[in-house]
């Protein structure tokens, strides 16, 4: 039997996503190490993050999707649920990751994402989170 440590086994890419519209700039360093952190303990390799600066301009999002959209792109990292946006925002943001096939993981304090299709239309409650959504 061999050991997944030593298997040659390829990056795993992820992407950070930050709605950061009114921290300073002590808490956005302090949210991206977080992410950073989370990543390194969990052997994720974290390619970029995407920060929101503006509630009325989703364009970090939208630059987010591009990239998840890429080959090799594994999923978003995100501090916790509240960075996606409020309910409704937030509730559109998790059926475009799940339309890509993107992993959702959240470092603290949440909810993960449904991770298929037929979840997410018949479960409509959030499931406990699991650190990464497989």
């Amino acid at each position: 039997m061999e050991l997944t440590e030593q298997r040659g086994i390829g990056d795993v890419v992820v992407y950070g996503y930050l709605r950061a519209t009114s921290v300073t700039r002590a808490r956005h360093a302090s949210l991206l190490n977080a992410l950073g952190d989370y990543c390194r303990r969990h052997e994720l390799r974290l390619a970029g993050t995407f920060t929101e600066r503006n509630n009325t301009c989703p364009a970090a999002f939208i630059g987010l999707l591009d990239v998840l959209a890429l080959p090799g792109a594994y999923g978003v990292v995100i501090p916790a649920p509240a960075h996606l946006g409020a309910r409704p925002v937030a509730a559109e943001r998790r059926k475009r990751l799940l339309e890509l096939g993107t992993k959702l993981l959240i470092v603290r304090g949440g909810r993960r994402a449904p991770v298929s299709r037929m979840e997410a239309e018949t479960d409509s409650r959030d499931l406990p989170a699991t650190g990464i959504g497989s």
